[in-house]
């Protein structure tokens, strides 16, 4: 279902605010873009906290049994109960930044950049500014507002739409 240019589309509603949950919704929007699809994301709920102009992402090892780290040769996970020592969150979000810039994978706000500049469409949930007391102030420049009404506009004329 491509557009009246036939240039397709994809859109993707962003729930979520960890840093490991903050990478697909980027990486996917920027490739798409690359490839030549206008894309669109919908960030609602704990995902408009990425478009805070200092998100502070962290990791949360908490629920979360497939995470599992590159560490003495193998790869470990570690036990729910370990995420509820204070300190843990950080230090898991220390590690995986430090293995993702020892890797070479770009920054979450560097691809946040590039979206932007790829004119990838950033929709800030009017009810979700509204609930947790946010305004434009503490958003990025480049994005702008909408509704459950906007989103659905543009899923219903996307030719993909993912949940992330």
């Amino acid at each position: 279902m491509a557009d009246a240019s036939g240039t397709q589309s994809m859109s993707i509603i962003v729930t979520k605010g960890t840093l490991d949950w903050a990478y697909p919704p980027m990486i996917l929007s920027t490739t798409a873009a690359a490839m030549g699809l206008n894309v669109t994301l919908f960030f609602t709920f704990y995902g408009l906290t990425l478009l805070l102009k200092d998100p502070k992402l962290r990791m949360s090892p908490l629920g979360n049994p497939a995470m599992k780290m590159p560490m003495m040769g193998g790869h470990m996970g570690m036990p729910n109960v370990m995420s509820m020592i204070p300190g843990v969150d950080a230090g898991a979000s220390m590690m995986m930044k430090d293995m993702m810039k020892k890797k070479g994978v770009a920054s979450f706000e560097e691809l946040r950049s590039l979206a932007l500049e790829s004119d990838v469409r950033m929709i800030a949930c009017q009810m979700t500014m509204d609930l947790f007391e946010y305004t434009l102030d503490d958003m990025i420049p480049g994005i702008e507002l909408g509704g459950a009404a906007t989103y659905i506009e543009v899923a219903t004329q996307s030719d993909i739409n993912l949940f992330i």
